[in-house]
Parts: structure tokens; sequence; C-alpha cells
């Protein structure tokens, strides 16, 4: 239920357009003024990490979205991470997508035919999230990237306050969905702790409103506040739903939040360890999806880092999950690259070519075979099904790619009936 419009633009280029100094990075959770938004993107163009943030300051926003949607070479896309599942998802011209969320004027203009925007989700002004991006190598003053990426900033209060869940829930009966598909969660943050509580127990209600032969799936995304992590996974959100579609910050960010394994890690360094992130995932499954005696729905999670995917799922709920995690990979391929095929010419591999499948306990180790490239593994009643990504050397445009990833793994995973 988030959708906006994306202004991509240089994040270095816009910062000298408002007349910022480079100086010292510093992360802050919400950004009050343009000195934060300063120090924040120099403090994640520093580490080559992807962040999303508050902006709390509307007068502000807007006057910064004005100038970088006004920036010459600035871009314009459909945003907000259920708008861009359902543009993907929309490519495929045997389905019908229902989109609900705060659909402005632009946004509107740039929606695919096949997606369907109920007339209680339009509204007059557009949403705009400005994405900062730099690339690998880039400079601005002591500040060096290791890699690109991109920072994103908004004021966001439709979306924040997750105005459209119930027009979405309610719509659903006339729609009559295969799948569900939830993001915005994260877009809460900006609340207050009240507010958000209050706002996650209605989103819950009305999350349990869906019929339950209806698949939920779950993307989550840069996320600051672990009691609001620890709520959505304990007690509310994670047992309504059927799949999760996260990245490593995500991921680490949970095992922190709950003292799951490996939570004293305080970041990754380079490309994530699979041990590491196999016994995360594997944790998750077993301490909040589904089991005998646990009343959770929970059976995939799909995890995507740069270098290489994993699709995890309980045994006896998904198919074809070989053609899924390798859809999601070949998609982020070509769409960080703007191919319509995987050119090999502008691709590398950045994958491990062997690794343990868990650091905690003793675990076999793997070597990729290039012949078949998806690797499986299984472990307790769950199934692991790992696939190396080959990576945009240059990649035109990185936004949204967890959400293309997440929408093809769906497209190409059967759900048994139960």
């Amino acid at each position: 239920v988030n959708a906006c419009v994306d202004v991509v633009l240089s994040g270095v280029k816009l910062l000298e357009a408002l007349g910022l100094e480079p100086g010292d990075g510093k992360n802050h959770a919400v950004l009050n003024s343009r000195q934060d938004l300063k120090e924040a993107f120099a403090h994640f163009m520093e580490k080559g990490a992807a962040a999303e943030r508050f902006f709390s300051d509307a007068e502000s926003f807007h006057h910064i979205a004005r100038t970088a949607s006004e920036y010459p070479g600035a871009q314009l896309y459909v945003g907000g991470n259920a708008a861009l599942i359902g543009q993907k998802l929309a490519t495929n011209p045997d389905l019908k997508i229902l989109l609900c969320g705060p659909v402005g004027p632009k946004l509107h203009e740039l929606l695919d035919d096949n997606v369907v925007v109920p007339p209680e989700s339009m509204q007059e002004r557009d949403e705009f999230h400005l994405i900062l991006e730099y690339q690998a190598g880039e400079e601005w003053g002591q500040v060096r990237a290791p890699n690109a990426n991109r920072f994103i900033f908004s004021h966001d209060l439709s979306n924040g306050a997750l105005n459209m869940l119930e027009v979405f829930v309610s719509s659903l009966d006339e729609f009559q969905p295969d799948l569900v598909v939830l993001s915005g969660l994260h877009m809460m943050e900006g609340q207050s702790k009240e507010m958000r509580q209050r706002r996650l127990m209605e989103a819950v209600a009305s999350i349990s409103d869906i019929p339950t032969d209806i698949p939920i799936h779950l993307e989550l995304a840069s996320m600051t506040d672990q009691d609001f992590m620890s709520n959505i996974m304990h007690q509310q959100v994670f047992p309504l739903v059927n799949s999760i579609g996260l990245n490593e910050q995500e991921l680490l960010f949970l095992t922190q939040s709950a003292s799951g394994p490996h939570a004293s890690l305080a970041s990754w360094s380079g490309v994530p360890d699979v041990g590491v992130v196999g016994d995360i995932l594997f944790w998750i499954l077993k301490e909040h999806g589904k089991t005998a005696d646990r009343a959770s729905d929970l059976t995939r999670i799909h995890f995507h880092t740069l270098a290489y995917h994993i699709l995890v799922t309980v045994d006896g709920y998904w198919g074809n999950q070989v053609a899924a995690v390798a859809a999601g990979a070949r998609a982020a391929a070509t769409q960080a690259c703007a191919t319509e095929t995987i050119d090999t010419s502008k691709v590398f591999l950045k994958a491990p070519l062997e690794f343990v499948t868990s650091q905690i306990e003793a675990s076999s180790k793997i070597s990729l075979n290039p012949d078949e490239p998806v690797v499986h593994w299984h472990k307790e009643g769950i199934s692991f099904h790992f696939t190396p990504v080959l990576v945009c050397k240059d990649p035109v445009r990185t936004v949204g790619l967890g959400d293309a990833i997440s929408a093809e793994g769906l497209l190409y995973s059967e759900v048994y009936p139960q």
C-alpha cells in the first residue's frame, strides 16, 4: 500500500544545487534539516550502503523536492515498493493488478494500463521520494563511495500512516486476487510511537480480514527502530503472512532486534557470508514460521543481496523454487543493466564460489557448479535454494531492484493448496 513518485538524480549534484558543502558523515535516524541530510548522505555514501530516512520538515522538504524534480537530468519514475511490485507484475499481460496507495496525477500517468487504482486511492498531490544516487568511486569532499548505491528520503505522510490499507482490504472482495502483496510498514517509522502502535494493531486487524486461502507476501524495507521491528515480527505481522522478501540490511536488523543468531554482528563487511545468512533465515522460519504447534502462516523467505539470492521454504507449501530463485536473479541482472536479456559483457560474478551453509553448527561445504547454478540444501524440514547473481558492472538503475526480484520470484512460485 505504498506508492509515490521517485525522483532519481545524482546525490552529489543535488547537494551542490542546494548549496551544501561536503563535510563529515553522521548517521541520523530522522532528518530534521538540510544539515542532517548532508551528514547522513555522506555517512552512507562512504559505506556504499543503501538507506532510507524520513525528512520531518514539510516546508524544507517541498523546496528540496522541487529543486530535485526540476534538476536537469533528474528522472521521474513509479516509486513505493507496492507500486513497483505491481508495475513489475503488470509487465505480464495475463495479470491484472489492484494497487492501493496515495496515487497523485503524476503517478497515475506513469502506471501501467494493467494496474487498477480504486477512486478512493486517488489524491490531488503526489508523494515524492528523493533518490540520491552515487557511482562506485565517486567522490564528494573527503568521501569516496566503494560501490554504487543510493540514499532515499521523503516527507511522506499518507504512506507513513498506511492510509490506504483499509481501502485495499475492502477492495479485495470485488477484485478476487490470487495473491496479495503488502509493503510499506517501514514507512510508519516517522510516526510517534503511540500512533505507530495503534496503526499497527489496525493493520493487523485489517490483514486478518484477508481470506486465508489467498497467499500474502510482505516486502520489508530499510528500518531503524528495533522495537518496531520486534513488534512486527513477534506479536503481529509475521504470523499473518505466508511469505517475506528482504535484503541483507533488513535481515541483520531483524536478528539484532530479536537477539537472534549473529545479533552481535554490527554490519556486513563485503559480500554477506552465506553461512551467517543461512543461520538467520533458518532461525526466522524455525522461531516464527509455521510448525505443527505454531499458528503462523509464514512458510517462505526470499532473501536478496547484490551477489546472490536464497529462497527458503518450509517443506510442503511451495513448489518450483529452482525457477523462482533463478528468475529473481535474472531480473536483478537485466533490470540493473536495463537490458532485455543478460548481456555477459556487462555483468560479473561476485558470489563466493564455495561456502559453508552454517556458521553455528558443523555444516557441509558447497562448491558452485556453473552448469547447475541453483544449489539446494535441506535442514529440519526447511529447504534452501541458493543462486549467484550476474551483477551489473555499471548499473543504470538500482532503485526497485529488490521489488523486481521479489515480484519475479513470486510469479514463478507455485503455492500448494492446503
